[in-house]
């Protein structure tokens, strides 16, 4: 079947993602999608049909941002429905948060400029009364751009939003509109039910045309029409001459900071449960003794957290943590402390935690853990160790070294499979 009968068939398809914040409804998505993810993704995956409309897209990221399910568990899923030539092009984008996450690992710096840049632009908007007044009409959908408006108020309505669209709606609020491109990142990033900081970070970055030096995305009308099936077309509404973005920091690399293995966990430990990896245990060596929950999503911005991004990080962190205390101050240390003195315990054990709130958080809690004589490990996964060292240079370097990241996880033998 060609390629535009599919997608006449998918848009009459009703088919809206669950997006409830529980591991067993990420894992029912995976489950549903999985035997997608060869050529109908391969072909259909740019199209965004409207948020009733999602059977071409996979619609995984919320639960794989937190880790309610992981990146292993998709490939497996996906390996071994398909063959690995066959689903390649739904695995590169399983790779591509990966890359993301990696990338910022080693320049962190980003993270801390683009924190700093945000607090200048907001500053900035709090005294132009232009700035603040466009703005304000684009965070309200009013700004009569066909398209645009209609995918902000799908944000702020459901916190999910196609990548396409996401590219799209970013090169809008950038080159149309003339806003700060941290105010953008900042918006998504409190109101999207995955918003990551590398992901969101890094993806605005190459859409403003700094991340890959000198080459912005340009949205176009032609382009968006063909992908959203002629449901916007805005004719006349925007500027394709655009010139990218700049910035004078010079971002070194660094390597990966250390972080614990598996091994290294020997006796009783609290285990803390954050939004970053809410499946950490099923890497340790033996069972916690207690278990603790907290959140960072308040780290995100200086601005209020949407309620949906803000409710499923952390009803997703109560079903990772059934019964335990969630922590939901901006310091965790003391609640920590109390939960080891109550159990008599002088370990902690949390999931890495990459670049960003959660990460942040633990930083800021170490010097208090160590004066009562606890210590922190942060266990890394396998996956993010083997893979994150090819997260250096572009994509394109990632993606050679795909196959060699897939074998040292032990999931080479699906390659060979085929369909």
């Amino acid at each position: 079947m060609k390629t535009k009968a599919i997608i006449a068939d998918l848009s009459q398809q009703l088919e809206i993602p669950n997006f409830k914040p529980t591991r067993a409804a990420g894992l029912a998505r995976l489950a549903q999608f999985a035997e997608r993810t060869g050529d109908l993704y391969d072909r259909c995956r740019n199209y965004d049909l409207g948020p009733e409309h999602r059977a071409n897209v996979s619609a995984l990221s919320p639960w794989i941002r937190h880790r309610l399910i992981t990146e292993t568990e998709v490939l497996t899923a996906t390996l071994d429905a398909h063959s690995f030539n066959a689903s390649e092009r739904f695995v590169h984008e399983v790779f591509w948060r990966t890359y993301f996450k990696g990338w910022l690992e080693h320049h962190p710096t980003v993270w801390s400029a683009y924190q700093a840049g945000l607090l200048r632009q907001l500053k900035s908007a709090g005294k132009d009364r232009r700035l603040a007044a466009n703005y304000a009409a684009a965070m309200a959908g009013e700004t009569g751009i066909d398209g645009f408006d209609d995918w902000t108020k799908e944000l702020l309505t459901t916190g999910y939003l196609h990548n396409h669209a996401r590219m799209w709606f970013a090169s809008i609020w950038i080159f149309t509109l003339g806003l700060p491109w941290e105010l953008g990142a900042d918006f998504f990033l409190r109101h999207l039910m995955d918003g990551d900081p590398a992901s969101n970070t890094l993806a605005w970055r190459w859409v403003a045309g700094i991340q890959t030096k000198g080459r912005p995305y340009v949205a176009r009308v032609s382009n968006i029409s063909k992908f959203t099936d002629q449901r916007f077309s805005p004719l006349h509404q925007l500027n394709t001459k655009v010139e990218p973005l700049s910035e004078e920091a010079d971002h070194q690399r660094h390597p990966l900071p250390n972080a614990a293995t598996s091994a290294e966990i020997t006796g009783d430990y609290l285990l803390l449960v954050t939004e970053d990896d809410m499946q950490v245990e099923e890497t340790l060596p033996h069972p916690h003794a207690a278990k603790i929950g907290a959140l960072a999503t308040t780290g995100r911005s200086l601005l209020p957290i949407g309620s949906i991004a803000q409710a499923f990080a952390r009803d997703a962190t109560r079903d990772a943590c059934t019964g335990a205390q969630i922590i939901e101050n901006e310091i965790w240390a003391a609640d920590i402390i109390a939960a080891c003195q109550t159990h008599n315990l002088k370990t902690v054990v949390t999931g890495y935690a990459p670049v960003g709130p959660v990460a942040t958080k633990l930083v800021a809690m170490e010097p208090a853990l160590q004066a009562e004589g606890i210590k922190l490990f942060q266990v890394r996964r396998a996956f993010d160790t083997v893979a994150w060292p090819h997260a250096t240079k572009g994509f394109f370097a990632m993606k050679k070294g795909i196959p060699r990241v897939l074998e040292k996880l032990g999931l080479s033998y699906v390659q060979k499979r085929s369909r």
